[in-house]
């Protein structure tokens, strides 16, 4: 009979655990321990499973069997462990992994992780040590997108080669647990660790000096203030430390619940990263929404040991389905995402489904981190639009606080406006579209800089040509004795060269970070908005490639229309009514641009011609009475 590795693996590591119970234990219960041991070995090589408790020691095991009933993990939150406090490593900086013998008399319980239901194994309460100081530890109350992760940069030594030893690789010791902590190494890369009894997660590195014993007083300390604030905290509930550079031995902390997919703090709080730049939160289901993708956040940040539920999968496949027809029926959908984006989402649906529930024998800790990064941007857009209270944003044109004016009272800005031909205004009401409530609708971000690029690349190859036709047209001998035509065509060509720079400089300053990241984006869209001329002012600069073009092609215009009528007599007859038809063509977009109409004027002039007519018929017949 052949022994599959996983359990040869067990049976090592239990043997080490007997082997370091030899100076604590009566010869006795050592045979005893042996025989259990040999005992459950034999069970499994016959197939059958047992469960092997009493006093000395508590050894449960479950082989997988043809018949045996597959569970459903029920939560996010990492496999319980039974372990005795003694079985910790060790805490405050001492490393043991034996029983103290003062407590040789207590039974030994030691579970091995089970994939099931959360609620089905019992946990004892984390204890705290009862004469530990903890005035030097400072508890800050934070939230996951605190976490100061991807700010860590530690540079890398000098280039030199690394010896590798003969025979095969052995990372025991660097991947050894170092006083309980577990390293574990995120999908992105990142180290942290992990306290399975305790049930804390850091970013810290336990492996520095004197940080075991700091951060073992945090741990105490959270519990302890945990205690003292008389909530009873659940077996799942996670605690996450992350140290805080200052004078002091500052760590933040908070705690997540995975029952209820939300976290919480021991105390109070308020907290500006938490709800961003959402104003008028004023109840508790709302702001659920803000703590729930807070909770993804940290499932995202650790999905090491995590089993995957399905229900999750369904939900979030539910959420992408709609999200998709959201897009493809309305033009005004609040997805955060574009519809070419949620189709590929739509994609991982299947192989999401294939990793959900327990079935496996490891856990998916990608497959975790993919559906914790899709909540969190779901759970965060229905907290920005106020889901479920009374106003929520149905729309993503709709503001909730009242900004919906998209004309300038600035006399400067309608001036400006106007000179550049109503171009302003119009970029101004796109970008009024994209930045709501202070908030940036990121696919028409993504599509209007999109847009912008293709136009820009065809301003530039107008200008390259307007300055070829103005250069072409200076050389003209005719044109050399019209000082005026000559001026005027000066004009068209800085105004084709401004266009052609602007053009380029806008291209080079819109390609960098700011397009891609929403968080880059909103910053950039936050600074432009608080400046002296608003949103206006990027309206205002977004539109000069386009005016000055247009700006060049008219004094070209003019030029060319000098020359024309500086001509002779019958050269002029010919080519006015052209020219006359050719000018009102080209005002009539500018004028309805600028919601000045054709239609109007002729009714205005009507309008103006009864007004006038009653008055100097009634003059007219009053004086021919008094003649009489």
């Amino acid at each position: 009979m052949i022994i599959p590795r996983g359990y040869i693996r067990t049976f090592i590591s239990w043997l080490r655990l007997v082997i370091r119970t030899i100076a604590f234990r009566s010869y006795t219960s050592i045979l005893s321990i042996l025989r259990r041991v040999f005992q459950h070995c034999q069970s499994i090589i016959d197939g059958k499973e047992r469960i092997f408790r009493d006093s000395g020691l508590a050894w449960s095991s479950q082989p997988a069997a043809v018949n045996q009933e597959k569970y459903t993990s029920v939560t996010l939150a990492v496999p319980l462990f039974e372990l005795s406090p003694r079985q910790s490593d060790g805490w405050n900086g001492v490393a043991s992994d034996i029983q103290s013998p003062l407590d040789s008399r207590a039974p030994w319980i030691i579970s091995m992780p089970e994939p099931s239901t959360t609620t089905s194994i019992a946990i004892i309460s984390h204890p705290v040590a009862p004469v530990q100081s903890f005035d030097s530890i400072t508890l800050i109350p934070a939230t996951p997108g605190q976490i100061k992760r991807y700010d860590r940069i530690e540079f890398q030594g000098d280039y030199a080669l690394y010896e590798v030893p003969k025979g095969l690789l052995d990372c025991s010791e660097e991947l050894a647990l170092v006083s309980g902590w577990e390293p574990l190494t995120h999908p992105e890369g990142a180290l942290f660790f992990y306290h399975s009894y305790k049930r804390v997660f850091t970013d810290a590195d336990i492996r520095t000096p004197g940080m075991v014993d700091n951060i073992g007083k945090a741990v105490d300390k959270a519990y302890k203030e945990v205690e003292n604030a008389g909530i009873d905290l659940d077996p799942s509930v996670e605690l996450v430390l992350e140290f805080m550079n200052g004078d002091h031995e500052e760590w933040g902390y908070y705690f997540a619940d995975h029952d209820r997919r939300i976290i919480f703090w021991f105390e109070a709080h308020k907290s500006s990263d938490l709800i961003g730049g959402v104003r008028g939160v004023k109840c508790a289901d709302h702001i659920r929404y803000a703590l729930e993708s807070q909770y993804w956040l940290h499932v995202e940040l650790y999905p090491n040991k995590r089993f995957l539920p399905k229900d999750v999968v369904v939900r979030l496949r539910e959420i992408v389905m709609y999200t998709q027809a959201d897009n493809i029926t309305s033009d005004t959908s609040l997805a955060p995402f574009s519809s070419e984006e949620v189709a590929s989402m739509l994609s991982l649906m299947d192989p999401l489904m294939g990793s959900a529930g327990i079935e496996h024998e490891h856990p998916h800790e990608h497959s975790v981190w993919i559906v914790a990064r899709f909540m969190e941007e779901f759970c965060n857009v229905k907290f920005v639009n106020f889901c479920g209270q009374p106003g929520a944003r149905l729309n993503a044109d709709q503001s909730l606080y009242g900004d919906t004016n998209t004309r300038s009272n600035n006399i400067f800005l309608r001036v400006m406006n106007f000179i550049l031909f109503g171009s302003p205004n119009a970029y101004n009401k796109v970008l009024r579209k994209i930045w709501v409530d202070s908030t940036i609708v990121q696919p028409r971000w993504k599509n209007f800089i999109n847009r912008l690029n293709n136009e820009w690349n065809g301003y530039t190859i107008f200008s390259t040509v307007m300055l070829a036709v103005d250069i072409s047209f200076l050389a003209v001998p005719s044109v050399g004795t019209q000082k005026a035509a000559i001026l005027v065509s000066y004009m068209s060509t800085l105004c084709a060269m401004g266009s052609l720079v602007v053009s380029l400089v806008l291209a080079g300053q819109v390609n960098d970070s700011r397009r891609d990241s929403a968080k880059s984006v909103a910053s950039f869209m936050e600074g432009i908005s608080v400046s002296v001329l608003g949103l206006e002012g990027l309206a205002l600069m977004l539109c000069l490639p386009f005016a000055l073009l247009i700006w060049g092609m008219t004094f070209f215009a003019a030029a060319l229309s000098i020359v024309i009528f500086t001509s002779s007599v019958v050269t002029i007859s010919i080519v006015s009514p052209i020219w006359a038809a050719i000018l009102i063509l080209a005002t009539w977009p500018v004028l309805a641009s600028n919601d000045v109409h054709i239609s109007d004027l002729f009714s205005w002039i009507t309008k103006q011609i009864k007004s006038h007519r009653i008055p100097l018929w009634s003059a007219t017949r009053a004086r021919v009475e008094s003649d009489v």
